[in-house]
């Protein structure tokens, strides 16, 4: 989709007017682009359609014209802001309206604080992944699928920083939407060696350096995390490493480790059948890392960041892990397995030590880790959980400018008490003693591997998936990738 800065849009593109907080149409700054009698017409159809909260339209105007209207009720915020960017292309393409010109200003607001060249950001970014859809195993309709083409965004700011602003944001979009694509494909075509294909192609592409270890090389850490899940598996682990160092030499690294469980059957201890066929999103987390460091690398942002995926499958069989089995991971800890299904923290212990190799400054986990996650927040935030309540606030702040939502959760030493082994130094259950407070009790278990170091767990569990309400097709939702650009843009 091309995104394109303009003072006026051509005569062939189609204007979408969002009117906030009651606003007359006729006030808009597009009305006065329209003939008079198209001005005549508009206020005729906008005064008789319905209106009840957040309305949309589509009115055809003389020579076949098309405008949107979309009116946002009271109280118009950037949040809804963000939701009505993607509402926009959304009704777009259930029109088959291909070209579309868009006013700035209409999604600025000026209590959130928030500069319009971000506004313009954010804009590219939400309308480029509203106008994603995951159609690879869909039969092409004769028609063809139907996208928008082209955008040209309006506004009188000033033109370079603008035009500047719009490029990074569709970056991002983009590589959200490669996040998608990665997720949302079936595991049958995203083992732990193709995912590590596609982490080489994105290295390749965005420029950063990608190193695979195979399973020998794995052996050779003593990550038995890692061994012990795959085990059950004919296909291999595999731990990918990639590199993006265009930061000041003295400057220590951010490391971002990802969550790479390709398929989820949850092992012996196997999923219901409700919930198991979305379990090829269980990669979601190593899917965002690999594309965060690519849109980094394409902003040719000057930071020094590392990304880890330890990617394994998750499967039944006669040489499975079992649950009552000790694992001894790369730190020398041990896993009591009460769990099979809990192998998430199982692999990223074995990553989170391997990530003390770098000195990092901050090391940061992105996760598909619990149901109880899910449970905590609904589906509208992943639950954050931090060592640093700075590093805290600035997640939260990058989530509201993003729409990537976090919301902080406690991580207290007593959470510890819950995740001790009886037979190893920590168990792997997916909850606690009381059979409660899963998402505390698994951020409690990974702090076991990085305590003493800067430390950030991201449980994306309830944004793995859109949802409706999100004007975005339905499948991965691409979470965390815009909140950690936004959030180490800026560290």
């Amino acid at each position: 989709m091309k995104i394109i800065h303009t003072k006026e849009f051509s005569r062939q593109t189609a204007p979408v007017f969002v009117l906030r907080d009651k606003q007359k149409i006729e006030l808009h700054p597009f009305f006065k682009t329209l003939s008079k009698e198209d001005q005549v017409n508009l206020r005729f159809l906008k005064s008789n359609a319905k209106q009840e909260g957040n309305e949309s339209h589509v009115l055809l105007l003389s020579r076949g014209r098309r405008v949107l209207v979309i009116s946002v009720p009271e109280g118009f915020n950037h949040r809804r802001a963000l939701r009505t960017m993607r509402q926009v292309v959304t009704l777009a393409r259930r029109e088959k309206i291909g070209n579309l010109a868009l006013y700035l200003d209409d999604f600025l607001v000026k209590e959130s604080g928030i500069l319009r060249e971000s506004v313009a950001e954010m804009l590219a970014t939400q309308i480029e992944i509203a106008n994603f859809e995951f159609v690879k195993y869909k039969t092409k309709p004769k028609e063809g699928w139907f996208f928008v083409n082209a955008v040209q965004i309006i506004s009188s700011g000033r033109s370079v920083k603008i035009k500047a602003a719009l490029r990074r944001g569709k970056v991002v979009g983009e590589e959200i939407n490669h996040t998608r694509i990665l997720s949302n494909t079936p595991g049958g075509d995203m083992t732990p060696s193709k995912l590590a294909d596609a982490a080489r192609r994105a290295g390749r592409s965005a420029g950063f350096k990608v190193k695979v270890l195979d399973e020998r090389a794995i052996r050779k850490l003593k990550m038995g995390g890692v061994l012990g899940v795959s085990r059950g598996s004919d296909e291999r682990p595999r731990f990918i490493v990639m590199e993006y160092l265009k930061g000041r030499r003295s400057e220590k690294p951010v490391v971002l480790v990802g969550k790479g469980v390709t398929f989820d059957t949850g092992g012996l201890n196997l999923k219901p059948t409700e919930g198991i066929y979305e379990m090829h999103m269980d990669m979601s987390g190593g899917a965002a890392v690999i594309h965060t460091l690519a849109a980094l690398a394409k902003l040719k942002s000057k930071r020094n960041i590392i990304g880890l995926v330890p990617a394994v499958e998750n499967m039944p069989s006669g040489s499975s892990y079992r649950p009552g089995d000790v694992l001894r991971t790369m730190s020398g800890k041990t896993i009591e397995v009460l769990n099979t299904d809990a192998e998430g923290r199982v692999i990223l212990a074995d990553a989170l030590e391997y990530a003390k190799r770098y000195k990092p400054r901050l090391v940061i986990d992105v996760a598909t880790l619990t149901g109880s996650a899910v449970v905590a927040l609904g589906q509208r935030a992943s639950a954050l959980f931090a060592t640093d309540d700075r590093v805290s606030e600035k997640l939260r702040i990058a989530g509201e400018v993003t729409g990537d939502f976090v919301w902080p959760m406690p991580l207290w030493e007593e959470y510890e008490e819950d995740i001790k082994g009886t037979f190893g130094d920590v168990a792997n259950t997916t909850t606690g003693k009381n059979r409660t407070g899963g998402v505390s009790t698994s951020a409690a278990f990974l702090w076991q591997f990085i305590k003493g170091h800067n430390w950030v767990h991201l449980d994306i569990a309830p944004r793995m998936t859109a949802i409706e309400g999100d004007y975005l097709a339905k499948g991965a939702a691409g979470a965390p990738v815009a909140l950690l650009v936004q959030f180490l843009r800026g560290f």
